[in-house]
């Protein structure tokens, strides 16, 4: 018979069959809940409608993609909302030859950093790249949102499909 120690007292399978010890057991609910807040919440709504938007610092004028209410640089709350192109540059990039689930590929997924065209040197958003030979994407490539039809955009940073050469 396995016996258990708990404070000095040592318990039986027993006294747990014959109800002598209190416990419980159950299967948690453990579904949760995720709150955009006031920044990515806007930036989400502004992708849904077509449209990438940023935030302006008003102490280190710069302005930031993604959005924040506070500059990560001076601190400061940032003070109004930008509407920024979809059109860019690449910043940096990649080529991967295995996906996120672990599938190994013979064409190339291109994900790749751009700045945004009307936020600050430096501030951008990382997406995927189609519709380019993986031989010709560089730093410095000027590159365009694909947007989804208006029908299927859903909030999602996925409502741009990939980015284009210009």
């Amino acid at each position: 018979m396995k016996e258990y120690v708990y404070d000095s007292v040592y318990l039986r399978s027993k006294d747990f069959e014959e109800g002598n010890v209190l416990f419980e057991t159950w299967d948690p609910n453990a579904r949760y809940a995720w709150d955009a807040g006031v920044a990515i919440g806007r930036y989400l709504q502004g992708l849904k409608a077509g449209q990438l938007i940023g935030r302006h610092c008003p102490e280190c004028d710069r302005v930031l993609i993604p959005p924040r209410m506070f500059c990560e640089t001076c601190f400061r709350p940032t003070d109004r909302w930008v509407e920024l192109e979809d059109t860019g540059a690449i910043i940096t990039f990649s080529r991967c030859y295995v996906t996120w689930d672990m599938i190994r590929i013979t064409d190339p997924q291109i994900p790749a950093v751009i700045e945004i065209d009307g936020a600050s040197p430096g501030m951008g958003i990382m997406h995927m790249l189609s519709e380019v030979d993986p031989d010709e994407v560089q730093i410095g490539m000027r590159v365009q949102a694909v947007w989804k039809p208006a029908a299927e955009r859903i909030g999602a940073i996925t409502d741009i499909a990939y980015f284009k050469p210009l």
